[in-house]
């Protein structure tokens, strides 16, 4: 299973490539953050750790989740 972690502050997003079902709930959410179109796909400098973690909870197949 490919797992990445990208860290910002003291939490990692971790991410399960196999988990994920392609909803952009991620991207539709927090555009400045995750960007599917780009390389690193994850770019945590783009918004707040809180932000990140209000929406990194709302995946629906917890392909994303958080790591403290």
């Amino acid at each position: 299973m490919a797992i990445k972690k990208y860290e910002k502050e003291d939490i990692k997003i971790v991410w399960e490539s196999e988990k994920c079902i392609h909803s952009a709930n991620c991207a539709k959410g927090l555009a400045s953050v995750f960007k599917p179109q780009e390389k690193p796909w994850i770019q945590p400098e783009g918004a707040t750790k809180q932000a990140i973690i209000d929406q990194v909870i709302q995946c629906p197949s917890r392909a994303l989740s958080i790591e403290r």
